[in-house]
């Protein structure tokens, strides 16, 4: 056994050590063997000759063991030294952060309407019936309150469901013989969840207001075709006849389809338009809500979300929200 424990003793490797431990110890070892011959051994001898197996093989296991335990100390040592990381190295590799493309299209609405001079306000997250609804021309039982269900509290506040009631706050802190130019760019809250809504997400809605016949269909014309055209490129735009409660007369706006140029694809449903945004003539039981008189205004109200979708070409509107770096890295 001399001759094995020496081999044993001079392993370099932990898998020169376990095929060591086969030649001696597994089934067709060498122990393994001389263990077999027991049966044909004298009775008067099969005493002596166990103890003498039993010796070597707890001499050799025993050996392994302890080998094995040096062995591994090394492997270890070896990875840790190979595997090691000198955190005070320069990374040529790290990048720059990025803005989300949520806010980074909400910003470039904002710059674009504050170069027409248009004034961004902000309101509360939380807002109670009147702002909401009431005063937006959406009295209590109103059908159109059911398309904006949300997230209400027992002292029967709720998470505004659009930031329109900005608007209404706006007009009631301000002089009423002052003409209102305003954006409301802000989070509203709706129980919506598929690819295309999100029980949060963010608005951007627009109020001015100046003395009557002053403000037009024409001028709200005017002022959202050309500002789709600067977010989307070469579109055409058109005004489809709508419903809102706060508008009269109201559109919903459509642009040619961004990936067809218009021919038909499943983006558009095959009809060549998408649907941006809304707007209208503020109506008049809204200036009567706030006490205006001799007024006249228009109002439109864009999804940001909708609008990073469409200039990104992101095919579902949730995953905005997964954090997703292989997504979000895309747009530095």
């Amino acid at each position: 056994m001399t001759q094995w424990i020496e081999k044993i003793t001079n392993a370099t490797s932990l898998e020169e050590l376990e095929n060591l431990r086969i030649d001696t110890l597994g089934k067709k070892g060498i122990l393994t063997l001389e263990f077999a011959k027991m049966k044909s051994v004298p009775n008067e001898e099969k005493k002596v000759f166990a103890e003498n197996l039993n010796t070597q093989k707890e001499l050799i296991t025993a050996t392994l063991e302890s080998k094995k335990i040096v062995l591994e100390k090394i492997a270890l040592n070896n990875k840790l030294e190979n595997e090691k990381i000198d955190v005070t190295r320069f990374n040529n590799e790290l990048t720059c952060g990025a803005t989300h493309p949520v806010v980074e299209t909400m910003d470039r609405i904002i710059r674009y309407f504050q170069n027409l001079n248009f004034a961004v306000e902000e309101g509360p997250l939380v807002e109670d019936d009147f702002h909401n609804f009431e005063a937006l021309n959406l009295p209590k039982y109103h059908p159109a309150r059911d398309m904006q269900d949300t997230f209400y509290n027992k002292d029967y506040t709720l998470l505004r469901t659009h930031t329109s009631p900005v608007q209404i706050r706006t007009m009631l802190k301000q002089d009423p013989n002052t003409p209102i130019r305003m954006i409301a760019p802000g989070t509203v809250f709706r129980r919506d969840f598929d690819i295309t809504h999100t029980p949060m997400f963010h608005q951007i809605e627009a109020l001015v207001v100046d003395v009557a016949d002053k403000v037009s269909f024409a001028n709200l014309k005017h002022v959202l075709v050309e500002f789709l055209q600067h977010m989307f490129g070469d579109v055409e735009v058109r005004f489809r006849p709508s419903f809102f409660p706060f508008t009269e007369p109201s559109a919903e706006v459509d642009i040619s389809c961004v990936f067809c140029k218009g021919d038909g694809c499943r983006v558009c449903s095959q009809t060549g338009w998408l649907e941006v945004l809304g707007c209208g003539i503020v109506d008049e039981n809204v200036f009567k809500a706030v006490g205006y008189e001799n007024k006249s205004g228009y109002a439109f109200g864009l999804g940001v979300e909708r609008f990073a979708m469409l200039i990104h070409n992101i095919g579902d509107l949730r995953s905005l929200f997964e954090s997703d770096t292989r997504l979000l890295g895309q747009f530095k």
